[in-house]
């Protein structure tokens, strides 16, 4: 039957001839409709199940490529990898900030089938004239194919000898030439290929994936109990923060504080003559998002703030809270932006049963939805514009997501070093979406997560399952509202356990500033808030005070600086111990030169001893070996054999932070520049 005559109300395929099947992409976010993220350097493992028809070889190749903002340039391609079962493996390096784009793409290869089939004709002593003509076919149509003249003359060459009447030996062996299977795959047929949806790649600056956070509220940085400090003022605070490692100081709002239902100290509803109010009821009659507070200074002793901050490593984080006071501008200018009670009074937050007096939500259902969106974008690039890159986004999940997937692709559009912290402490599937539509990277429920079964559950599923490849998680330690009863209760060695659980466990933390000074009294039994908090009133820190855990931060800090293994979050991996308060786990890092192991008690109340059961293969050390372990917090070094050790720690120091090494003759620790000098060498399997 002609084509004339088909029935055309027949709906057919595209292309019918596509006979591969491309499925389970990974890495992969919902088909494609996010991207993943990485950084510079880091490299993207893609994996797919390709398959066809019948018994035909398939061939396939992954593509890549980088998206600039005006142009697609060409595809650059790996061959895939067959990992068995139909599994198939390539990889490529991303290597400048921006997007990239990557699909697989797999053909049924004639030739490749026809190669098979012909080695096993030969090997089988057959008769091979046939073959060998199909062959000829084949080649020839590839050299009208093939790019390059050179391998047009090639291919016609070995065309024609397939097809002549030289021995049948000589034109068989012509055919299974390695170098004729290169070039058939250079002019591969893919006419009808099979090609999977494209994925996307978002590639931000190294400060993405690893850094250390301070958080600090410069109004209480001076020395007077009356008044806020200035910011030329707190910049006095800026050398123990550097020298303790930070290389992000996070500052919450900055801005004019509302006087209408101002809240007093400890919460109160009525604040008195000198109370600062909460930083979060942002706006008064000197301004709103984009004015300073006058009590800190002004625009321009922000910007010298800054800077004296960079001078010393250290990067401003601003607090991005869309919410206004009473007394902000938009309130009166914007009241469209907000909603109303049936008296028409504007509705204040709440969170039953608590109530948020001094602040108005935004509505994002409001009619006039598109001049606030552009508004509070604005208040963004107000401040990329004053030298900010990072911003903490306060409670993101209140808004809609598809402001923060705009927002976020609008201004990294314009500055691609531009990083959002989603502080968003609610239901896993809202944190996991804020990630997947732009934010750098995420609260957690590290605060919440204390026993090793805990530990152990929540970050194998944040580091091995696709959670991997979107969600950056921040782990901080403690925040102006939550002071975990494990703090409250532990003294300095709770602090010092929970320091290095989050600075290992995670590539990214922080600490509230008082952490550093064991600050653990709570507001009441069974609560969560710090006594007389910060975000109520001026607090005068002992920061001369004894009785501090400074040292050990600037210590783990240190070892993070140069340990790439602590750099990342994935190769996270947890090892067996015979006591169930020590907890242990390892990190290797890029290319293997670092791999470390981290062993912790738990426990802040004594000390706890017990075996750690190291998996030796992972390490790369072989079972009869004897290996070193070098601990880079109390500078000793062990040799340990076979996978099961014996470790000692008390609340002194409740943590190794090993650095694993094949054998003692391979630690030659003169040269081991990222490693602190050795004091003391201990040979013993146990101590």
């Amino acid at each position: 039957m002609s084509l004339d005559a088909l029935d055309l109300r027949v709906a057919l395929p595209e292309e019918g001839r596509r006979r591969v099947v491309i499925e389970h992409v990974t890495p992969d976010l919902d088909n494609g409709r996010y991207p993943i993220k990485r950084t510079p350097g880091e490299v993207v493992r893609v994996e797919a199940d390709i398959f066809s028809d019948g018994h035909d070889v398939v061939a396939a190749v992954l593509r890549y490529r980088r998206v600039a903002s005006a142009s697609r340039p060409p595809w650059l391609e790996v061959a895939m990898e067959p990992l068995g079962n139909d599994r198939w493996s390539a990889s490529f390096t991303v290597d400048e900030i921006g997007r990239y784009e990557y699909d697989i793409e797999g053909w049924v290869d004639h030739f490749a089938s026809w190669h098979h089939a012909l080695a096993r004709w030969v090997k089988a002593g057959e008769n091979v004239t046939s073959e060998l003509l199909e062959g000829a076919l084949l080649v020839r149509a590839a050299a009208v194919r093939a790019t390059a003249a050179d391998d047009q003359r090639s291919l016609v060459s070995t065309a024609a000898l397939l097809s002549s009447d030289q021995p049948l030996e000589e034109r068989a062996a012509a055919g299974l030439s390695a170098d004729l299977v290169t070039l058939m795959g250079r002019a591969a047929e893919r006419r009808a290929a099979t090609r999977c949806t494209t994925r996307r790649v978002l590639v931000e600056r190294e400060r993405a994936r690893f850094s250390s956070w301070y958080e600090m509220f410069p109004r209480s940085a001076g020395g007077h109990p009356t008044r806020s400090a200035t910011f030329r003022e707190a910049a006095s605070r800026l050398p123990e923060i550097a020298t303790m490692g930070f290389d992000v100081l996070y500052l919450p709002p900055i801005h004019p504080i509302g006087r209408t239902n101002r809240k007093g100290r400890d919460n109160t509803l009525v604040a008195e003559e000198n109370d600062p109010g909460s930083p979060w009821a942002i706006g008064g009659v000197e301004g709103g998002h984009t004015a300073i507070e006058p009590g800190l200074g002004t625009i321009e002793d922000f910007s010298w703030f800054r800077q004296q901050a960079e001078q010393r490593g250290l990067e401003i984080a601003l607090d991005l809270a869309y919410q206004v006071s009473p007394d902000h501008p938009y309130a009166s200018r914007h009241p469209e932006w907000f909603r109303r009670r049936p008296d028409g009074t504007l509705k204040y937050a709440e969170n039953p049963p608590k109530k948020y007096q001094d602040i108005y939500p935004f509505d994002f259902e409001s009619d006039a939805w598109p001049a606030m969106w552009i508004e509070l974008r604005d208040v963004v690039l107000f401040w990329v514009g004053h030298g900010v890159r990072i911003f903490r986004v306060d409670n993101p999940h209140t808004k809609t997501f598809r402001f923060w997937e705009w927002l976020i692709a609008d201004v990294q559009s314009r500055n691609q070093d531009v990083i959002f912290l989603a502080e968003a402490f609610t239901r896993p599937k809202v944190m996991r979406h804020l990630a997947k539509i732009g934010f750098t990277q995420s609260y957690t429920y590290f605060t919440w997560r204390n026993t090793k079964a805990e530990i152990e559950e929540y970050f194998t599923e944040l580091t091995q399952t696709d959670m991997q490849d979107y969600f950056r998680p921040n782990l901080f330690t403690n925040t102006p509202d939550i002071l975990h009863r494990f703090l409250q209760s532990g003294g300095l060695p709770a602090f010092r356990i929970r320091l290095v659980l989050a600075a290992t466990l995670g590539a990214s933390y922080g600490i509230y500033s008082s952490f550093e000074l064991g600050e653990n009294r709570p507001a009441g039994p069974g609560s969560e808030e710090y006594l007389h908090s910060e975000k109520y009133q001026f607090r005068q820190w002992p920061l001369d005070s004894p009785h501090h855990i400074k040292d050990l931060i600037a210590q783990v800090n240190a070892i993070r600086r140069t340990q790439p293994a602590l750099q990342y979050n994935h190769g996270l991996r947890f090892h067996l111990t015979t006591h169930e308060d020590l907890i242990a786990y390892s990190k290797i890092g890029p290319g293997g030169a670092s791999r470390i192991l981290m062993v912790v008690s738990l426990s802040p109340d004594g000390a706890r001893e017990g075996r750690v059961c190291l998996s030796l293969p992972d390490q790369l050390i072989p079972e009869h070996e004897t290996y070193t372990v070098h601990d880079l917090l109390s500078h000793r070094v062990y040799t340990w054999s076979g996978p099961w050790n014996f470790v000692r720690l008390d609340p002194e120091l409740p943590a190794h932070i090993f650095a694993v090494h094949r054998s003692a003759a391979a630690v030659d620790m003169a040269d081991e520049s990222t490693l602190p000098t050795a004091t003391a060498i201990d040979d013993s399997p146990e101590r």
